[in-house]
């Protein structure tokens, strides 16, 4: 089995900072594209950050500058430092990982989602 964990939401004032965090764990080959999302109430889900197992990154034109994504391959970790936030950012965030395991002896990659965590910025 293979869980993925975020943790590191909450209430936030405009102008503050969050960091998330993303742990997957169990019995996993390897993990490749790793990112965050997301969605805000009457919205579709959409890509915040990804980073590649390299440390390639790609962000959203709307948070380039003020979102840091970073990760531990050696931990299957992916963290991401949020600055100078603002309500519009208020959404759940979900972390996403490209996670091949072995299927029927096949090493298989499978797309793992958390469960998700709230993110309010608001005075």
């Amino acid at each position: 089995q293979v869980r993925v964990v975020e943790s590191g939401g909450g209430l936030v004032q405009p102008g503050g900072s969050l960091r998330l965090s993303c742990a997957a764990s169990g019995s996993i080959v390897k993990i490749n594209a790793m990112g965050w999302y997301r969605q805000a109430p009457g919205k579709e889900r959409e890509l915040v950050a990804a980073i590649t197992s390299g440390g390639t990154t790609n962000y959203a034109d709307s948070v380039k500058g003020r979102f840091t994504i970073s990760r531990d391959n050696a931990k299957n970790t992916v963290d991401l430092q949020m600055n100078s936030l603002k309500p519009e950012d208020t959404a759940v965030y979900y972390c996403n990982a490209g996670i091949v395991r072995y299927s029927f002896y096949r090493p298989t990659e499978y797309d793992y989602w958390g469960q998700g965590t709230q993110v309010t910025v608001s005075s």
